[in-house]
């Protein structure tokens, strides 16, 4: 019988191995993914490598399908790295997440290709920006969803949204710190809905500026409280000027929530999060 939990396998897979890993964090308490050695913060690719090299008995080095800002979470953050000892999954998922803090955990761990790279091989990430849109700043959940309390019409965002789709230049939603070589995006999906008192932004591109969520996000927002006409996401990409668009939206409702490879690779689907949307 097929192994029903492929990711938590207990057969030993053999040193070298290059093994693929899905991981969840909320971000909240971390300065981003990326370790920074040059300053005392705490980032979630330091917190991952230190339980991961808990099992292993010596470093572990690991590489992420796309680099998360401060406050920002990842529900399908992909990333990858070569064993440098024999464990099996099971291991290497279970261990890691005894050592390390209750706000990152590791879901999955699988063989894969030497030639899979979760940055480079992956075709698409999917970003969702979730907004509390209620009177009142709700008591649950603090940093896990922005808060607005102008009423937000969905209606219009969305259609407002279409107006980023293509391959486009998104020199508007782009931070000035951005080191991309170019500011062409392909936005393949994007759309937005209400949930209850909870607003969605979904969006899919094969890779983002940036901050380029949040300024999407911001001038969405401006637009779906009244404070900017219909019409004005458009104005706002013909015009290429970020300084013209609305206020970066706080990191506290973005989660990296799927990354998309080539189905070659083997990696397991997981469901669009965060949770709180499936409840």
């Amino acid at each position: 019988m097929a192994d029903p939990f492929p990711g938590l396998s207990a057969e030993t897979l053999p040193a070298g191995t290059r093994i693929a890993c899905r991981v969840e964090y909320n971000g909240a308490n971390y300065n981003g993914w990326q370790t920074q050695p040059h300053l005392d913060v705490t980032t979630v690719q330091q917190e991952l490598e230190r339980g991961l090299s808990s099992v292993a008995g010596e470093p572990v080095r690991v590489h992420c399908a796309g680099r998360t800002d401060t406050g920002v979470h990842g529900h399908c953050q992909i990333v990858h790295f070569d064993a440098p000892v024999p464990r099996p999954p099971k291991s290497w998922v279970l261990g890691a997440n005894a050592s390390m803090a209750r706000d990152v955990r590791v879901h999955w761990a699988l063989p894969v290709e030497k030639e899979f790279h979760a940055r480079f091989s992956a075709t698409a990430r999917r970003y969702r920006y979730v907004i509390a849109n209620a009177l009142v700043r709700p008591a649950m959940l603090g940093g896990q969803v922005t808060w607005q309390r102008r009423p937000l019409d969905e209606a219009i965002m969305h259609s407002e949204a279409q107006a980023l789709l293509g391959e486009r230049d998104f020199s508007t939603f782009r931070a000035a710190a951005c080191q991309s070589t170019t500011p062409m995006r392909n936005m393949m999906d994007i759309s937005v809905s209400r949930r209850g008192q909870l607003v969605v932004i979904d969006l899919q591109a094969n890779a983002f500026l940036h901050h380029m969520v949040r300024n999407i996000a911001g001038s969405l927002m401006a637009v779906g409280s009244g404070r900017q006409s219909a019409g004005w996401i458009a104005e706002l990409m013909e015009g290429r000027d970020r300084t013209v668009a609305a206020d970066t939206a706080p990191p506290d409702g973005l989660y990296l929530v799927d990354v998309t490879y080539p189905g070659h690779f083997g990696l397991p689907q997981t469901p669009y999060g965060p949770l709180i949307l499936g409840a």
